[in-house]
């Protein structure tokens, strides 16, 4: 059985919740996302976009819902491996929930293929981090002048997309939600004055490059700034829990159903 340790902002203690049955089971074992991060969604069917003027190998990749419009949009940031087929996949699945959906590029096209290529690629990003901000910005810029979109955007992001998602709603245009899933975190309450909107959160319990005491000191700080906020733990899950199920499927779907339905609402909320 499968833990949730929960944190909102409203409230101080440590919430635990225990279930025993997948929430919303018909809706969230066959809905397009649970396909796309099961390992089960088809190919995509999106298009790849040059969105950043700055750098023309940049190529980010956009998946657009059914209809006029006008949809919110999400601007998804990939893993340490780069835009791969399952980020692409999970573009469509937001796009097939309402949302106009484009995976940002970070790595110029290019994506890792072993952990030492990965690590040189985070790197080269880290150090360069107002080329990321400016990334966003203009992908941003880039759905509002090119998509039928709201004018309302969130940025979602996995592990070093986490990480991203996180330095961009301290850094960059106005935005309006930022969804964090195991991504590295800060603990300074004055760095995220800047952060004008809820943010959510999904860790893992057994998380080793982010412990649970690394959680508890941004929810603390997050608090302390006046940032509402959806952050929970999940037990018994690892790092990448949510966006490859399949590495574990018996330990790691209840869990990232619920984190998809706390992420449903949650743009519901900001968008």
């Amino acid at each position: 059985m499968n833990a949730i340790r929960s944190f909102a902002s409203t409230v101080t203690a440590l919430l635990l919740l225990a279930f025993s049955s997948p929430l919303h089971a018909q809706e969230g074992r066959h809905d397009a996302m649970m396909r796309a991060i099961t390992g089960n969604a088809p190919p995509p069917a999106g298009e790849t976009v040059n969105y950043f003027p700055d750098d023309p190998a940049t190529a980010g990749y956009l998946a657009l819902p059914d209809g006029e419009g006008p949809f919110p949009a999400v601007l998804l940031i990939h893993e340490w491996n780069g835009l791969v087929d399952r980020v692409r996949q999970t573009a469509d699945a937001f796009a097939d929930q309402g949302y106009i959906a484009l995976a940002a590029d970070l790595y110029s096209g290019r994506t890792g293929s072993d952990r030492e290529e990965n690590m040189e690629l985070v790197r080269e990003v880290r150090a360069a981090e107002a080329t990321m901000v400016a990334n966003l910005d203009a992908a941003v810029d880039w759905i509002e002048a090119n998509t039928p979109a709201t004018g309302r955007v969130a940025t979602i992001g996995w592990c070093f997309g986490g990480g991203m998602a996180l330095s961009y709603a301290l850094g960059g245009d106005e935005h309006e939600g930022t969804a964090i899933f195991y991504g590295s975190l800060i603990d300074d309450p004055e760095q995220m004055k800047h952060i004008g909107h809820e943010v959510y959160g999904t860790f893992a319990a057994n998380d080793r490059g982010i412990p649970v005491d690394e959680v508890d000191a941004f929810v603390d700080a997050l608090r302390e700034a006046g940032i509402d906020s959806d952050v929970h733990i999940y037990d018994e899950v690892r790092h990448g829990f949510w966006l490859h199920v399949d590495r574990d499927p018996e330990t790691n779907r209840e869990p990232a159903e619920h984190a998809w339905e706390r992420l449903k609402d949650y743009l519901g909320r900001v968008l």
